[in-house]
């Protein structure tokens, strides 16, 4: 469908004509009437569908003037990331109005944003924790809210915002209509709908754990840590290889990787998590965006925040531990219609892992590619990759039967519980000549 099609005011029209967007995604075209409708919705929408657009859309077409700017709509999002991609997006199609959108989030100074949030935010798009803090300082009030946009829902409650959400859910006005998008639907999300929405409407842009079908998919199989990296080298060479996101599971192993990275590659590749500070992050992504570098290595928490176009190529260098992560991994390839490549590293560690991704996309198999025959296959293992070997515990053999001790007690430290008479003890104590002893003692 095109969004000529769709009844939408002129401005937002002309902006997201302006943005070079003419035809809907699958999500933005069947959340559209049922937001306008008013009710309450969650959308089931996977990474790089387009879902920021799905929800604002609707939103600010709904949209009314109100006297000093109140936040008529909220949207909270897990990472600052998120929060600067939302804001851009919504600044774009807000463009030529006298819409007014304010970003917070934590790890900067409050001041600034407390005094953007007092001149005017009529969308207002924050991590809960700074928003919190706005608010039970008097810096705003929520009272105005008519919608409220809790997007990766998911990745909200993965992260340990279950508590500060209810908080905010409180101070909610309880006449708004409630827009929850995730890639999946867990119970928990489950149990904070029933408690906090009003039966909200399931929109579906694809059913839970569907790979992208614009995205090829690639798997090798890698002995060991060493050889990945040498054949993430060898990959990233490649001509192909314009705009490549590597993903790793953990900080420690980011900052390994890197470390090996810029060995090769120097300025072209730069790495984010979320001990970084937050330039840092920001600088990265941004340069990862306006092509000034070409490689970006990343945990999957800041992940959530990167909403590049143009990524060639997704690098799973280590299969993630929740398999949903997966297919938000791939989908940072592949967007607007065009193809995406992903390819995942698998070693003989992650072969659990890699059954557990298969079964969650309808047991559908990652096609398997051969070792390049120029990578060097090392045999330098890391300290987790050393085999462990199990003592045999001589001590702990014993021909007892279970529950018994280890040896049979000798007689002498056997112990009987009986009374042991007098006559007894002195015959013990003066053996033959006890009646000799005892015939004097009584003469």
């Amino acid at each position: 469908m095109l969004f000529e099609e769709l009844n939408i005011n002129k401005s937002l029209k002309r902006n997201i004509a302006a943005m070079g967007l003419s035809e809907t995604t699958l999500i933005q075209q069947r959340a559209f009437p049922v937001i306008m409708s008013g009710r309450d919705v969650l959308g089931i929408a996977q990474t790089g569908t387009g879902k920021t657009i799905a929800y604002l859309m609707p939103c600010i077409n709904m949209w009314r003037f109100m006297p000093n700017n109140p936040p008529q709509i909220l949207i909270l999002v897990p990472t600052r990331e998120l929060v600067v991609q939302v804001t851009e997006v919504a600044k774009k199609l807000t463009e030529g109005t006298s819409i007014m959108t304010v970003g917070v989030f934590g790890g900067v100074g409050m001041v600034p944003q407390a005094e953007a949030v007092r001149e005017g935010a009529d969308i207002l798009i924050g991590t809960p924790g700074r928003l919190l803090d706005l608010v039970l300082d008097g810096h705003i009030t929520l009272k105005n809210v008519k919608k409220l946009v809790v997007d990766e829902v998911d990745e909200m409650l993965e992260q340990g915002f279950r508590t500060q959400l209810g908080r905010v859910f409180d101070l909610l006005p309880k006449k708004r209509q409630n827009l929850l998008f995730s890639a999946t639907v867990t119970k928990d999300i489950d149990v904070m709908v029933d408690t906090y929405f009003n039966g909200p409407a399931r929109v579906e842009a694809a059913p839970m754990g569907t790979p992208l079908e614009n995205i090829d998919q690639h798997l090798i199989h890698v002995p060991n840590f060493n050889t990945k990296i040498n054949l993430l080298k060898y990959l990233l060479h490649k001509e192909e290889m314009t705009r490549v996101l590597v993903f790793v599971s953990s900080i420690a192993l980011a900052d390994k990787v890197f470390d090996k990275v810029e060995e090769e590659f120097g300025e072209e590749a730069d790495y984010i998590h979320s001990k970084r500070t937050q330039s840092q992050r920001f600088r990265a992504v941004k340069g990862f965006g306006e092509g000034a570098m070409r490689i970006l290595i990343a945990t999957d928490v800041v992940a959530r925040g990167i909403d590049v176009s143009n990524v060639s190529h997704v690098i799973n260098f280590d299969l993630p531990v929740e398999p949903e992560q997966y297919i938000h991994r791939i989908g940072r390839t592949g967007r607007a219609d065009k193809r995406g490549e992903s390819i995942a590293f698998c070693s003989p560690l992650e072969k659990d892992k890699l059954e557990e991704i298969e079964t969650l996309m309808s047991n559908t198999q990652i096609p398997v590619d051969e070792m390049p025959e120029d990578v060097v296959i090392s045999n330098v293992l890391t300290d987790a990759e050393m085999p462990t070997y199990k003592m045999r515990n001589s001590f702990m053999e014993t021909n007892a039967k279970p529950g018994s001790a280890f040896h049979e007690k000798s007689e002498k430290n056997s112990k009987t519980n009986h009374k042991v008479s007098h006559e007894t003890k002195m015959r013990q104590k003066y053996g033959k000549h006890y009646e000799e002893h005892w015939r004097n003692k009584n003469k």
